[in-house]
């Protein structure tokens, strides 16, 4: 798309690991995730943007272009991970072809990655609270309220 020379992107390539190694070794977790989808699923999910006008919004004129160029996309991404995915600093890949699943599969991979310890919780007991029969609130018939509609 044109948003860097060909030098930018191999001095990002060649500094990327680096960087990434300087923030693990201070103490930064890095965690990299990669959603995946098939063709056919980015074109289900295109097609269902351009027809609904509900999700027509999601659909800006880079993501027509970057349709248009999915191909060239795809080969950027395999040499990003080629160049970019490090023992120390590894690619997720996340099946998301259902969003639903991706999600939740990917907070749950994001949360073992952090080391926890249970570290328990006292008991809350909350205590009655006073009678509030005649405490000279507002009524809600008298109260501008928005209609129900669901």
């Amino acid at each position: 798309m044109g948003f860097a020379t060909e030098d930018q992107v191999e001095e990002f390539f060649a500094t990327v690991p680096e960087f990434e190694h300087m923030l693990q070794r201070s103490g930064i977790k890095v965690v990299k995730y990669w959603f995946s989808i098939s063709d056919e699923e980015q074109e289900r999910r295109f097609r269902s943007r351009a027809t609904d006008p509900t999700k027509q919004w999601k659909l800006s004129e880079m993501d027509i272009a970057s349709w248009q160029r999915w191909e060239d996309y795809s080969r950027a991404k395999d040499e990003m991970f080629e160049r970019t995915d490090t023992d120390d600093c590894p690619w997720w890949v996340v099946d998301a072809e259902v969003k639903r699943h991706a999600r939740l599969n990917c907070i749950a991979h994001l949360l073992d990655q952090v080391p926890y310890e249970d570290l328990g919780h006292e008991q809350v007991d909350l205590p009655s609270r006073p009678d509030a029969a005649n405490d000279g609130r507002l009524p809600l018939s008298e109260q501008h309220l928005v209609p129900r509609r669901y």
